[in-house]
């Protein structure tokens, strides 16, 4: 089942008796199995009947024992267990998972881990009961869930914001949340979000980040590229070279395959290398100062450097050095 249509259901009360809910993105488990937390039971019934417990301090027996209890003076009792990818044997949940009690309302939380599908396990979860699986989202999808999270909030955001974020939060979609609520906690609602808001608000200097030092490389732009870098060098615990490195990556491979698409129009550009149209005039004039065979280079450049940056053959040459040593070797 699809994260909004679980949402939607317990919006509207109707309840499944287990929900499996596993995989990769911890923010959908966590925001399935806290609106359940939270709506399930009034405060009165809670007392009694919703209990959290820890994957690692139970095992399937005392789990299933506790869901098999019967609810006292309501309908449903709540049963979190958190961490679930802990417990040992968890196919020993099967016979429950058959049979499940229906005012029991039992939420695995397996995060990290999924079920093999072809498992009996899987199969009895799907026919009795919801099982979810929360997965990933590539970098090049977060500028429009960034963009759709904050319009359901009622905000907007433009595009250099989006990216600008986007760029500097990586695919976090938990840290993603938090960094957005301390965004718009000040802001009024419909307010436009830029560059200014996220640089008062979160931290994230306009001037000095990797957006802008994409920029900078993209037009050769040598003393904006180096003041950036310097600043990076300087404050290396918010702009880790591992991290800056991994977006440059990203960056010029998405050049290297700019240069290769034979049409070149707009919404085509931005189809294959899944950015924004509105950024696809930037990609087409940094490619002018960056033929293929350069590219390339930049390319295995950066993949030296990323092993420099993780102790591999760098002589425990600082990370400043190490980032001011490549951007120099990208502009020359």
């Amino acid at each position: 089942m699809k994260f909004e249509q679980i949402i939607s259901d317990l919006k509207n009360k109707i309840y499944h008796p287990v929900y499996f809910l596993s995989g990769e993105e911890p923010y959908y488990i966590d925001v399935i199995s806290d609106f359940i937390s939270a709506n399930v039971l009034d405060d009165s019934e809670k007392e009694f009947n919703q209990s959290v417990v820890y994957g690692k301090e139970m095992d399937v027996s005392a789990i299933v024992g506790m869901a098999k209890r019967y609810p006292m003076m309501s309908d449903y009792q709540v049963v979190i267990v958190k961490e679930a990818q802990t417990i040992s044997k968890i196919e020993e949940f099967e016979p429950y998972f058959e049979k499940p009690l229906k005012s029991t309302i039992l939420v695995l939380c397996y995060k990290y881990k999924t079920l093999d599908k072809r498992k009996k396990i899987a199969k009895t979860i799907e026919k009795n009961a919801v099982l979810f699986e929360s997965s990933k989202l590539y970098e090049d999808k977060i500028p429009d869930w960034i963009s759709t999270y904050l319009r359901n909030l009622n905000y907007k955001i433009n595009p250099v914001a989006t990216q600008l974020l986007a760029e500097f939060l990586g695919n976090d979609l938990t840290k993603i949340v938090n960094e957005i609520s301390k965004l718009v906690i000040n802001l009024p609602e419909h307010t436009e979000i830029t560059v200014d808001h996220i640089e008062q608000n979160i931290g994230i200097s306009k001037d000095f980040n990797v957006f802008e030092l994409q920029n900078a490389l993209g037009k050769k732009d040598v003393l904006k590229a180096n003041q950036i870098v310097n600043y990076f060098a300087s404050n290396s615990k918010d702009n880790p070279i591992v991290m800056v490195i991994s977006l440059l990556y990203s960056y010029f491979s998405k050049l290297l395959i700019y240069q290769s698409i034979p049409d070149k129009s707009q919404n085509n550009v931005a189809s294959i290398l899944g950015i924004k149209p509105f950024f696809v005039s930037n990609y087409a004039n940094t490619a002018r100062n960056y033929p293929i065979s350069k590219l390339r280079s930049i390319i295995s450049l950066l993949r030296e450097y990323d092993a420099k940056a993780k102790g591999i053959d760098s002589s425990d040459i600082p990370d400043g050095e190490l980032l001011k040593e490549l951007i120099y070797k990208i502009l020359h």
